[in-house]
């Protein structure tokens, strides 16, 4: 059998989504390919849905069946050499969930990253203090002192993609409700609004504050992330977070309408530079 584990690469999902393609321009069913491999259809299923890793072995005997040529498919297979290898967030294993392995994935493929934050400052944009307070706080599940530092340490790693070369744009939508909310001491949300103010200054940051006076807008049921893929391959995703998981949505009516909920929000939201304005405001308040 394919080995699993906790969660996919972007490279597996894109990979499984071509072998689709293939398997289907060849005009096979997935049961034609599982006989090719002597394997249960749900085997197929799972390569296609990137659920398992892709077994380089199956993978060679698929693809001459595709009728893929020889050189095409060693290609393919150095990519899924590659893919299959373990993502940086995979040293986290010991906190990090299956559900979340996922999002930094994509968090880290995406060329842009759309998100509504009610009720804590984006991860991408906290301060260490401010990260460990809200974990402290028990809005992780966990509260041990050893595993919040291995959060921490994770959350500020993820945060190094807005200074790579080829960073994604950042455009956030923000409830006032997360500036008001006190996280630690007031210094520590003075820092925080410090780092709010610095990424505002990032060319491709956008940061938006929702204030109470603008009254209520669509997004108020919880927060989500929308992330665009630069890989024609990946479709647009959404991730929503509840309590104990997550579920990922790539549905095209499902995205549309989270997208235009998104704008709608912005629309509706304090402009940049307003924003601005009103974090100097926040901070000369505490």
């Amino acid at each position: 059998m394919s080995e699993p584990r906790s969660a996919p690469t972007v490279g597996q999902v894109v990979l499984g989504r071509r072998l689709q393609d293939l398997r289907e321009g060849a005009g096979l069913k997935r049961e034609e390919a599982a006989k090719i491999l002597r394997v249960a259809p749900a085997t197929v299923r799972r390569m296609e849905t990137a659920e398992v890793a892709l077994k380089i072995p199956y993978l060679q005997l698929l693809l001459k069946a595709y009728g893929v040529p020889d050189e095409e498919a060693e290609a393919f297979v150095t990519l899924a050499e590659e893919a299959n290898k373990p993502g940086w967030w995979q040293r986290f294993h010991d906190i990090l969930p299956g559900w979340f392995s996922m999002y930094v994935s994509l968090e880290g493929a995406a060329s842009l990253i759309r998100s509504y934050e009610p009720h804590f400052v984006p991860g991408l944009l906290q301060t260490e203090e401010y990260a460990r307070g809200v974990m402290r706080s028990g809005a992780i599940g966990q509260t041990r002192p050893a595993d919040i530092e291995r959060y921490v340490a994770l959350r500020m790693e993820r945060q190094s993609l807005l200074t790579r070369e080829d960073a994604p744009r950042l455009w956030v939508v923000m409830d006032e409700t997360a500036l008001r909310r006190p996280v630690g001491e007031p210094e520590v949300m003075r820092r925080q609004l410090d780092r709010l103010l610095e990424a505002t200054d990032m060319p491709h940051v956008t940061l938006q504050v929702a204030p109470f006076s603008a009254g209520p807008h669509p997004g108020t049921y919880g927060p989500f992330v929308l992330f665009r893929f630069a890989m024609a391959e990946l479709p647009d995703m959404v991730y929503s977070e509840y309590l104990t998981g997550a579920v990922y949505l790539d549905a095209r009516t499902e995205v549309a309408t989270h997208l235009e909920v998104m704008d709608r929000m912005a629309a509706q939201a304090a402009t940049a530079q307003r924003t601005k304005d009103f974090l100097r405001d926040v901070r000369k308040e505490l």
